[in-house]
């Protein structure tokens, strides 16, 4: 239990007001005596658990159930994972699940080396993340370097072409019109 969890908690709940502050309240009756302090992920699930509207769960649940990277960075895509999942933990019976569920959804980019990754070794949901995050690195600084290096053969093909100006190229300071 890290001391953080406790303060943030009592923080939340020192700013929490009127219907929010009797909740609280009751909320914090209503755990057994002498039970450990409450940690932050568990204050925040029960807040949302209490105050978020059905309908609003059942939408975020159905919006991670068809969630693809697409754009997004596997960062990225792995907070809106994150935050989304919660209201789906019944896709995840297991660590195993979980780790599935991320896969699935990554860019071509990424997705076939992370689903090889994921079926031959022992991956949690963070070793997950963080192998995507270095896969999509390494592809697009090697994507950016192959452009660089096509895009540098063909100017220097271009530079090395005689325009109609005495054998000069046009690119070299010589003219395209004869002079």
């Amino acid at each position: 239990m890290r001391a953080t969890d406790t303060e943030g908690v009592e923080l939340s709940s020192y700013h929490l007001k009127g219907v929010a502050y009797s909740w609280f309240e009751m909320w914090e009756d209503s755990r057994e005596e002498g039970s450990p302090p409450v940690r932050w992920s568990e204050f925040v699930d029960a807040v949302i658990e209490h105050f978020l509207p059905l309908q609003t769960k059942a939408s975020c649940a159905a919006e991670f159930e068809i969630l693809k990277q697409g754009s997004m960075s596997v960062w990225e895509y792995h907070m809106r994972f994150a935050r989304l999942s919660k209201y789906a933990i019944y896709m995840f019976p297991t660590m195993e699940a979980r780790v599935r569920q991320f896969v699935q959804g990554l860019s071509p980019l990424v997705i076939n080396e992370a689903a090889t990754t994921a079926l031959n070794f022992d991956m949690n949901y963070g070793k997950m993340v963080a192998f995507s995050q270095a896969t999509e690195t390494r592809k697009l600084k090697n994507r950016m370097e192959r452009e660089g290096r096509s895009k540098a053969h063909s100017v220097g093909n271009f530079c090395g072409s005689s325009g109609g100006g005495g054998g000069r190229s046009a690119f070299r300071g010589g003219s395209l019109w004869p002079s």
